[in-house]
Parts: C-alpha cells; structure tokens; sequence
C-alpha cells in the first residue's frame, strides 16, 4: 500500500476538520433531519430532502478525511535534518531571470494551494527543483513554455 506523504500542518487541518464534522456538523445535521420528519410527509417535504443530502455530503467527507489520515505519511519539515537539498516539506525560495523571487513549499497533493505558496509534490515545479540545493538553475515545463529559476534558499520550517 502507498502512503501519502503530507506535512504535520496538513495532517492537524484534516484532523481538525474531522472533529469538526463528526462533533459540530454531523448532530446538527440529525437534529435538522429529526426537526423535518417531525413536520410529516416526507415525501414532499424539502426540509428533510436537503438534510439528508447534507448529512450524505459530510458522512461522505468523514470517510474521506478518515482514509486520507490512515493512508498518510505525516513529515514535520522542522524535523528534517538541514541537508541543503530540496525534498519533500521543504521551503525553497526561487528567483527567475528577471529577479521575481517567489516562495514555494512542497507539500502533499490534499494540502496544495498556490495562493498561500503551497505547491503539490507531484507540480511540474516541484519536480524540478526536488533534489536541488541553494545555488542550481532550474528549467520547469509550464503550460506557458518554459521558466528558468535559480533556487536562491532551502529551508525546513
């Protein structure tokens, strides 16, 4: 079996939101279903059709946070030893040929969010610079052609 690696930060958020979905959502949801049946017919009763689809949405969910959390590899970058090379939870700083720095962090697919600087191991970009150290010139394969970046600083935080 393949585990996920993902990072501890990631790994709280979904824990996080299980204990969120299964002590907050999950009662209100029943209560709501229990709120509705108590109103009769239910065969044309809107309420009770909509919390049921709710509560299929969040048990749903629930089963998807449990089996992510059981098939993931959780690594704490902090907890990295300093090798320089950028691997997997690293934070790495890049500047390309017109001196734009931007800063990236490899993170597992679930927790990815380029917003936030948060990129998918499995990224064009991450794939580039995995195994680099500070100094390399990188090319990466985007859908725009391709950008050149210099890995400028790696860090474990």
């Amino acid at each position: 079996m393949n585990r996920s690696p993902i990072t501890l930060r990631g790994a709280e958020k979904l824990r996080a939101e299980l204990k969120r979905l299964k002590g907050e959502e999950r009662p209100a949801v029943i209560r709501a279903i229990a709120e509705a049946r108590s109103h009769g017919d239910l065969s044309e009763n809107a309420e009770y059709a909509a919390a049921r689809e709710q509560q299929g949405f969040i048990e749903g969910r629930i089963k998807e946070i449990e089996w992510r959390l059981a098939h993931a590899h959780v690594i704490d970058p902090a907890g990295l030893p300093p090798s320089g090379k950028v691997v997997f939870g690293a934070t790495v700083d890049l500047e390309d040929a017109g001196g734009v720095r931007v800063t990236y962090q490899i993170v597992g697919d679930d927790e990815a969010d380029i917003r936030h600087g948060l990129i998918s191991i499995n990224s064009p970009i991450a794939r580039a610079i995995v195994g680099k150290t500070s100094g390399d010139e990188v090319e990466v394969a985007a859908p725009g052609g391709i950008k050149a970046y210099e890995i400028v600083e790696v860090r474990y935080v």
